[in-house]
Order: C-alpha cells, then structure tokens, then sequence
C-alpha cells in the first residue's frame, strides 16, 4: 500500500475553509476516488478535491476514480486550485443559504 500524495497547498486551502468558519474534514487519505475534504457551512456540504494550481494543467489532472466518483455523486463536489477559490468557494456557500 502506498501513502496518499496531498497537494502543496492542500494544508493552506483547509485553514482558509476552517478560518472562514467552516467546519472541515480532511478525507485526503479515502481513497477510491473520494474528495479531499468534507466542507460544511450553514447547512450547505460541500467535497472539495484539491488541486495544486500553480502545477501544469497536465500535472493537476484529476485520476480516473475521481472522475468516476464526481460522475456518480449527487450533491455539490468543486475542484479548488488556490486560496483566492477557495474564498470564493465561500462567498457562493454563503450565498447559496441566503436564497
């Protein structure tokens, strides 16, 4: 069994989410494709699936179980490649209970 990789800035990214209030579980270590992190604010969950954006887009690619899970899952999944998303991923989590 191998150690699961996580993404340069996956640390930064889940302490933007818990500073602005957010409750987080890091799942970076699942597997099978599963997001890595739990984010919860207000009600609204989101997975988050973390991306190192300042790599090559080759480099940053999803795997092929993560796009077999994004496919079948149901609810609200994003792709965050920076601080400046993840504070955007924020504001429209707050919006989205404001409705």
């Amino acid at each position: 069994m191998r150690a699961r990789r996580v993404d340069n800035n996956h640390r930064e990214i889940r302490a933007v989410f818990r500073r602005r209030g957010c409750s987080v579980a890091d799942t970076s270590g699942a597997g099978g494709g599963f997001p890595d992190l739990v984010v919860a604010l207000d009600g609204v969950t989101v997975l988050v699936e973390v991306k190192d954006g300042t790599k090559p887009p080759s480099r940053r690619r999803r795997t092929r179980a993560q796009m077999e899970f994004a496919r079948g899952w149901k609810g609200w999944l994003e792709v965050v490649k920076s601080v400046p998303e993840a504070h955007a991923l924020v504001d429209r989590m707050r919006a989205s209970v404001r409705r």
